[in-house]
C-alpha cells in the first residue's frame, strides 16, 4: 500500500472514530422538560457549566480533539428547553458578533478552545476550534483582542485530523 493511500485511511478511521464518539453522547436524544439529575445520569458530568439569565447552560464538548459542542439550556426550574450542537459553520457565522462578543461570550457559547495561539499580525490570543463541515476536517479561529472582544473569524482546514498528505510530501 502506498504512503499517501495509508495516510488517508488513518485520516479517515480518525474521523470515523471522532464522529462515533460523538454520537454515543447523543445529546440530541434527550427530551425537553428532563431535569438536569436525569440528564447528567444519561450523559456524565457537563465539560461546562453556565449561568443564564434564565437558568444554567450544561456545555459537553468533545474539544480538543473531539470535532462537537453541545449546549443543554435548562430553564429556572432545572429541566431542558433547549438543544444546540454549536459546531458548525452556519451557527459560528449567524451567532458570533464581531466587535460585540467577548471573552466570556466565547466561552458560554462554544466552551474552551482546542487551541489557544499568538500571531504574528495580530495582537491578542486567536482561540481555535475543531467543527465538521459535511465530513470534511476544519478548524474555526475565533482572534480576541487584548480586552476580550472577538475581532475577527476565520475558517481553515484541520491538518491534523484531515489527510495528512502535506506530512508526507513535506517531511
Amino acid at each position: 500500500m502506498n504512503i499517501s493511500l495509508a495516510s488517508s485511511l488513518r485520516g479517515l478511521v480518525v474521523v470515523s472514530v471522532l464522529a462515533l464518539a460523538g454520537c454515543s453522547l447523543m445529546p440530541e436524544q434527550v427530551a425537553a422538560g428532563t431535569p438536569r439529575s436525569e440528564i447528567e445520569t444519561r450523559l456524565g458530568r457537563p465539560t461546562l457549566v453556565h449561568t443564564l439569565p434564565a437558568g444554567t447552560r450544561l456545555q459537553y464538548s468533545g474539544q480538543p480533539s473531539g470535532p462537537w459542542v453541545h449546549n443543554l439550556d435548562l430553564g429556572p426550574d432545572g429541566r431542558l428547553v433547549r438543544y444546540e450542537q454549536v459546531m458548525d459553520a452556519g451557527w459560528l457565522l449567524r451567532h458570533i458578533e464581531i466587535g460585540r462578543w467577548t471573552r466570556e461570550d466565547v466561552l458560554r457559547g462554544m466552551g474552551r478552545p482546542a487551541m489557544v495561539e499568538r500571531v504574528a499580525r495580530f495582537d491578542g490570543e486567536v482561540w481555535s476550534y475543531r467543527f465538521l463541515e459535511a465530513t470534511r476536517p476544519r478548524l474555526v479561529h475565533v482572534h480576541l483582542d487584548p480586552s476580550g472582544v472577538v475581532r475577527q473569524l476565520m475558517f481553515s482546514d484541520d491538518q491534523v485530523l484531515g489527510d495528512p498528505v502535506d506530512a508526507v510530501s513535506h517531511p
